[in-house]
């Protein structure tokens, strides 16, 4: 090919909007079947990438069956039949860089749901009784919400020292939704909500849905870092952030007391709301006071039953400063459709009987199980972990690149998330990192296999996995 070079406007990764022009250019048949691409260090010096950037859009292109390449000889165009259907890529502004339907025959390492611990009977009992006490609520749309729901959401999100009154809660359904409530109903489009580069990055795209801009702050080994949290203040003046202080996601960092005062004083001087998931703190024994200890004026913290109980009941809370509860409530009924009767009856029974902390101590028991499991087999190469926490943080030794080693996972049967999955805005910053789940298999051997196929590649290396770049 001579005098083509690819249009590369829009938003997204770079390697993304390569593979997507060189695709676009092949069904306007501006690249014809059996045409070769450019070498992928002639195409990166063109367009001003590097040559990992430009390798990575070659394998998505093969990944969506659009090209071939042999080893020596180049990667070439295929000819595509006309009525049959190829794999819908995932668009990675809107979906992150996983599949919409995940491949099949493949293990689940990229979820990090409560493990099944036989939880499905406790909630089948809940359930019929549920629907044997209160057939006509079941019938209807709820409107009215018993104090109850509100109990068992004040006593869930109670940890260490913090205790949050009935007059905060608003029940949800799950997490997302009650963070993405909070979203709408306390900022306008246009306005600047902040992230960390990363982070449970599905929030930031969310947002993006709906017209709310992301500048993004960094982190340090310690978390995030507060001097730049100061900075993009003084600069975007965003009205929120989103954080995960206790054992944040993907990286496994727990924010210090100081670290945790400082973003409150920050806060405080520039009139920004936080946003404390606790998804994963609930988890944990970790004694540090929540971020809402600091800031309790200006908090909203939320948390749920999806990690540690069962992720199918959607079941969810937040506490906010009373003055936001109303809004929140509406916003959330206005962007889900409203509370679910039968859910959050059963959720607020899970609760309030024990029966759901009953479980979760079960499903740590099973994750700590796991991970020694992880421990073992990944001895010797850098990861971050903590044994109550169902995924792993791994840092990849060079040559391997995050996406490639993800492509390399995939074809040997094990699904993962590479760093781009968890970056919450165009981010420049490389961490050449790979995030796995544990829980989602139902046997440990499941897990000591899929592991153990981690483990091949590392000690491989790139020699071990063929590109066809």
């Amino acid at each position: 090919m001579t005098n083509w070079i690819p249009d590369l406007t829009g938003s997204g990764p770079l390697y993304q909007r390569l593979a997507d022009s060189i695709e676009a250019d092949i069904d306007r048949g501006v690249i014809g079947a059996g045409a070769k691409l450019p070498p992928q260090r002639d195409l990166a010096y063109d367009i001003g990438a590097t040559v990992g950037t430009v390798g990575r859009a070659y394998q998505l292109l093969r990944e969506r069956g659009l090209v071939s390449g042999e080893v020596g000889r180049g990667t070439y165009v295929l000819s595509q039949n006309i009525g049959v259907t190829k794999p819908e890529a995932p668009d990675a502004s809107v979906e992150g860089t996983r599949y919409v339907d995940a491949p099949k025959g493949k293990l689940r390492f990229d979820s990090t749901a409560a493990p099944d611990i036989g939880q499905g009977a406790v909630v089948a009992d809940v359930l019929s009784r549920t629907a044997q006490d209160h057939p006509h609520e079941i019938s209807s749309y709820t409107r009215d919400f018993p104090d109850r729901w509100y109990e068992a959401g004040a006593r869930w999100l109670s940890r260490n020292a913090f205790r949050p009154t009935i007059d905060t809660i608003v029940p949800t359904l799950g997490t997302h939704a009650a963070v993405m409530a909070a979203i709408a109903a306390l900022t306008t489009p246009g306005d600047y909500v902040a992230f960390e580069h990363l982070t449970y990055s599905q929030i930031s795209r969310s947002a993006g849905l709906i017209g709310r801009r992301t500048p993004l702050v960094a982190s340090d080994d310690e978390g995030l870092d507060p001097a730049d949290f100061e900075r993009v203040c003084a600069q975007k003046h965003p009205k929120m952030i989103f954080l995960i202080p206790t054992a944040q996601n993907p990286t496994l960092v727990t924010l210090s007391s100081a670290r945790r005062e400082a973003i409150a004083r920050v806060a405080r001087d520039y009139n920004v709301i936080l946003i404390e998931d606790d998804l994963y703190g609930h988890l944990t024994d970790d004694p540090t006071p929540l971020l809402a200890e600091f800031a309790p004026e200006r908090t909203i913290i939320a948390g749920g039953l999806s990690k540690s109980v069962a992720a199918g009941l959607r079941g969810g809370w937040l506490s906010c400063p009373p003055a936001y509860r109303h809004r929140i409530r509406v916003a959330h009924k206005m962007m889900t459709g409203g509370m679910p009767f039968l859910l959050a009856e059963v959720n607020a029974r899970l609760v309030l009987s024990g029966q759901a902390s009953e479980i979760r101590k079960r499903s740590i028991a099973e994750i700590s199980a796991r991970m020694s499991i992880v421990r073992e087999s990944l001895a010797g190469f850098s990861f971050k972990s903590h044994d109550k926490v169902p995924f792993v943080w791994l840092t990849l030794p060079d040559p391997w690149l995050s996406g490639t080693f993800k492509n390399a996972c995939l074809e040997h049967g094990v699904l993962i998330d590479d760093e781009d999955e968890f970056k919450a805005g165009r981010s420049e910053r490389v961490f050449h990192g790979v995030r796995f789940g544990v829980s989602q298999p139902n046997r440990r051997e499941d897990i000591a296999g899929g592991v153990g196929v981690i483990r091949r590649l590392l000690d491989e290396g790139r020699a071990g996995y063929d590109s066809f770049s």
